[in-house]
């Protein structure tokens, strides 16, 4: 489905100004406001920009795997990937904060096999992702957070 240009200002808006207000709450009480959205407990991933080496931190839906963390790349389902995916392509040490609990991590795309599984599982707990599948013409990564 093609995307229109009063969408991409609405994703693009939402996740700026609506990210900051979240953000800013989240950290304040420890993650108690913002800490699920959907099915799914939040977390705050913070990238190094990849242009000007600025840390960028954007709230995310999570989905715990063993010791993992698991992120959606999803942009609202727009055509293109969100920045703090091509950030962490570019340079995948990050920093994740679940509640009060900060870790290093290192991000990596799930394989096809591991995208399959994890995705049912997400979609299971957060079908909105799947409008968001079928609002774009990119394959929506699925990405695996380790800690370091």
């Amino acid at each position: 489905m093609a995307e229109t240009a009063g969408r991409r200002l609405l994703v693009r808006s939402a996740t700026k100004y609506l990210g900051a207000v979240h953000r800013l709450l989240y950290r304040a009480s420890g993650g108690r406001v913002g800490g699920r959205l959907w099915d799914l407990p939040v977390v705050l991933l913070t990238t190094t920009e990849r242009r000007t080496g600025k840390k960028r931190t954007v709230p995310l839906c999570s989905l715990r795997a063993g010791d993992d963390t698991v992120v959606i790349a999803s942009y609202g389902g727009l055509d293109q990937p969100p920045a703090w995916w091509l950030n962490l392509e570019a340079n995948p040490q990050a920093e994740l904060l679940a509640g009060r609990e900060r870790r290093a991590v290192t991000a990596r795309n799930a394989g096809p096999d591991e995208r399959l599984r994890l995705w049912a599982e997400v979609t299971a707990r957060a079908p909105g992702y799947l409008e968001y599948e079928r609002r774009t013409t990119r394959e929506i990564p699925v990405v695996i957070l380790q800690s370091r």
